[in-house]
């Protein structure tokens, strides 16, 4: 059983006080999803996960219907990627990333009818096995940003997993995303949990949600009454609590080892949409095809939360939800962690959950200065690095001093950046310290 910190289940206890508290602008929170018509294409890149890329399977000018499978690897880590509509192969074409990347990508234009294809059925899941193995054929990823394989972090030995953590913090800023699957389906988010629950043997469940999101906490609360391993625990709205070490300490009091992963320390953790998107698969057996993500920023004109099928080309959804006027950044995910895009007709991927748009004067960059000393980056990183220390020694590309700093360790929330008042990049030179700490280390291995 997970030893917790003391008190009642489900009570806010002590808890790891770390991070930052910004300003939530969570302002859709209340704004029931609403769908968005057919796009006039959809465009599915072969890598919306973490792993190899998925290679096409289908060709061009060919038919397919919702569901359809459209990339496949054999490699062990990936994820299937399936078509949201029906319609026709216009081709497969290379695009680029705002991050310098290239992927291949299959481009279908829809024929409105969205015919489904007849493949598609609840899977017949009898024991954890065969869970796992439908939900390796569901396209199903780690919908909180991360994009992991979730098959692949359910095929674990469990022997030693007491606590199976779902995720409904979402501790971004503007994003209510999963706060509204948490209140206009919690059914299948506690279908998808059971399940779990039931064929893999793990005692308990807790559903960790941030005290911003009341109506969530009591609604799913009183729907898990009846199942005591389900329970909710209630967390400080502190950012980033969501991040997966940050809520494992602060729920358990466990942390993970340098080097290791969460079922080291007995606990596995989804995220509370992709918990919803398994139980979902169970019922009707069509994989993810579509996702809920939150259309906001001062740029646009009707905020809200949008249900969109896989590819839509973001400058179509922008255009969907109005623009205010042009903006000067649009970002792929929340303001804190997310990406600024540099090109419209690139896609909604699947570990998206988030479109911002802004103005010229709420993206002004500030002035940088020289560092002060004042210790705010290391107050608050959650993970107890020391930033500054990080930036400095990337400067010098001292792998040496970066291990010894342990760089390997930053979660990239951007917690160093914000609370930073000589406005330094210290979020970006810690990210870039540690793949230059990684690809080192990974030479240094190589060399042996």
């Amino acid at each position: 059983m997970v030893r917790l910190l003391g008190g009642a289940l489900g009570r806010l206890r002590s808890v790891e006080l770390r991070g930052v508290r910004i300003p939530h602008n969570k302002a859709t929170a209340e704004l029931a999803t609403t769908r968005m018509p057919l796009p006039t294409q959809v465009i599915l890149p072969m890598h919306q996960h973490v792993g190899a890329s998925c290679v096409p399977q289908v060709k061009r000018r060919a038919h397919v219907d919702v569901g359809t499978l459209i990339g496949h690897s054999d490699a062990r880590m990936s994820a299937d990627i399936f078509s949201p509509v029906s319609g026709t192969v216009r081709e497969i074409r290379s695009i680029h990333y705002s991050d310098g990347r290239s992927d291949e990508a299959v481009v279908i234009v829809p024929d409105g009818e969205q015919t489904v294809d007849s493949a598609i059925c609840p899977p017949e899941v009898t024991d954890y096995a065969s869970l796992v193995e439908a939900v390796r054929h569901s396209g199903i990823v780690g919908l909180g940003g991360a994009g992991f394989p979730t098959w692949l972090k359910m095929d674990s030995d469990l022997s030693s997993i007491d606590c199976w953590l779902v995720n409904g913090a979402e501790c971004e800023p503007y994003l209510s995303s999963d706060y509204r699957e948490m209140v206009e389906n919690p059914q299948t988010i506690l279908h998808g949990i059971s399940t779990c629950l039931d064929l893999s043997g793990v005692p308990r469940s807790l559903i960790c949600i941030e005290d911003n999101k009341p109506k969530a906490i009591e609604l799913l609360r009183q729907m898990a009454a009846d199942d005591p391993r389900i329970d909710v625990f209630t967390l400080p709205a502190r950012y980033p609590q969501g991040a997966s070490r940050v809520i494992l300490r602060n729920v358990t009091g466990r942390s993970v080892p340098r080097g290791g992963h969460l079922t080291d320390v007995g606990a596995l953790l989804f995220n509370v949409t992709t918990m919803s998107e398994i139980g979902r698969f169970l019922q009707d057996g069509m994989p993810l095809t579509k996702r809920r993500i939150t259309v906001m920023g001062d740029a646009i004109e009707r905020p809200q939360n949008l249900e969109v099928f896989i590819g839509t080309p973001i400058g179509e959804t922008l255009e969907f939800c109005g623009l205010k006027e042009e903006p000067r950044k649009v970002v792929i995910g929340g303001p804190m962690m997310g990406i600024t895009q540099t090109e419209l007709d690139a896609p909604i991927t699947r570990p998206n959950s988030g479109l911002l748009a802004f103005a010229h004067d709420v993206v002004d960059r500030p002035q940088t200065t020289a560092c002060i000393r004042c210790g705010a980056c290391i107050d608050n990183c959650p993970m107890r690095l020391t930033p500054i220390s990080i930036q400095k020694a990337y400067q010098r590309r001292d792998v040496e001093d970066l291990d010894e700093l342990m760089a390997d360790l930053c979660v990239e929330c951007g917690t160093c950046s914000y609370v930073c008042p000589a406005k330094q990049p210290l979020a970006q030179s810690v990210r870039f310290a540690r793949s230059f700490l990684r690809a080192e280390q990974r030479k240094a291995r190589e060399r042996r």
